[in-house]
């Protein structure tokens, strides 16, 4: 599952929630279920983070690119 589709699902699991007339079991099970998705969505965020290249500009105007230590 992307990042983007678990963000989306995220997102239905709050909506959900949000309802007044959801029974306890379904709440506690679309809870549980957040948690997860929410540690797959930071633990694709830290392997993005670990990743992340930044553009230098020289003094020529060259664009290269260093990788974030």
């Amino acid at each position: 599952m992307s990042f983007e589709q678990t963000l989306a699902r995220l997102e239905q699991i709050a909506s959900s929630l949000d309802r007044d007339d959801l029974p306890l079991e379904e709440a506690l099970r679309l809870f549980e279920e957040g948690i997860a998705k929410l540690r797959e969505a930071n633990a694709a965020l830290g392997e993005a983070e670990g990743t992340v290249q930044r553009l230098i500009e020289d003094a020529a105007g060259v664009l290269k690119l260093e990788e974030e230590a």
